[in-house]
């Protein structure tokens, strides 16, 4: 199986456009179309619908994306591992994260970084929890900086634990309060990122037996605080969302005490690339020397 074919299928799969492929790849869009047909011959049936409004992978297709970035990801390591025995590290690092990580911790990791090892190109993708699992099971990251839930079928290396909040309107009847109990969340519209169904706060409900009146969903944790600010209505969300963000809001940890855990996840350290490994070490010890 010829990489480039490869490479051309999956940023055609990724993009949903032959001419958004070719910029990826440096190619011509007919080029890619080439590539795509060779596969497809190569495999004995077809991976992409093509439309007059671009291209959209087939049942069959979507089964061997995995294998396939599998695939090319071993042929990459290979010249790491070639380039890493003769003192060179070269490749790439894909991370996926959530957007509070990647504001606050990953900017001076990648920094650090790309001063040592400037040949490597650095990926970032940030996300809610679903989009950053659903990158790494997809393996279109290396790396996903996220928090740790049962069941966690990965290699996890944690990092950090980070306090849970309520987040309040500044004229919200519990404002002054030192802790903010977690039974509250019965009575109060709830405002949720993860559209509505944040993977760290909704175990939280669970272990209470709350059903939350969730008044208002959004993707990002930001636009929660937004909207809380606006006084209408309250969040759950953990301290790191909330650090430096420039909303006149009311913060306060929940009581009885919840954290959750941050660290980094990888489908399998051991197997990773070098560049993938050095990155890894480098984010331990940038965090454990905060």
């Amino acid at each position: 199986m010829e990489t480039a074919r490869c490479r051309a299928f999956l940023a055609a799969a990724d993009t949903g456009s032959f001419s958004k492929a070719a910029e990826l790849l440096s190619y011509t869009p007919s080029g890619v179309s080439q590539l795509v047909s060779a596969l497809e011959a190569d495999i004995g049936y077809p991976l992409l619908r093509r439309t007059n409004k671009g291209v959209t992978v087939t049942a069959e297709g979507s089964t061997l994306i995995p294998a396939i970035r599998e695939f090319l990801n071993c042929e990459d390591n290979i010249y790491q591992l070639a380039a890493d025995t003769n003192g060179l590290l070269i490749g790439s690092v894909t991370i996926a994260s959530y957007s509070s990580m990647a504001t606050h911790w990953l900017p001076e990791i990648i920094s650090r970084f790309q001063a040592d090892y400037p040949q490597i190109k650095i990926t970032l993708l940030e996300g809610i929890r679903q989009e950053v699992i659903k990158r790494l099971d997809d393996k279109r990251a290396d790396i996903a900086f996220t928090s740790f839930r049962e069941p966690f079928p990965y290699d996890w290396i944690p990092l950090s634990n980070d306090r849970m909040m309520a987040v309040l309107p500044k004229r919200h009847p519990c404002a002054a309060l030192e802790s903010f109990p977690i039974e509250m969340c019965r009575n109060e519209r709830l405002i949720l990122p993860g559209f509505g169904h944040d993977d760290d706060v909704m175990p939280l409900f669970e272990e209470f037996g709350i059903e939350p009146s969730i008044r208002f969903s959004t993707v990002e944790s930001y636009s929660a605080l937004q909207m809380v600010e606006k006084g209408l209505g309250i969040s759950i969300m953990n301290e790191l969302i909330t650090r430096n963000w420039p909303c006149d809001v009311v913060k306060i940890p929940v009581s009885p005490p919840r954290s959750i855990s941050f660290g980094m996840a990888l489908t399998n350290l051991k197997h990773s690339s070098p560049a993938v490994r050095r990155f890894v070490k480098y984010a331990q010890e940038a965090l454990n020397n905060k």
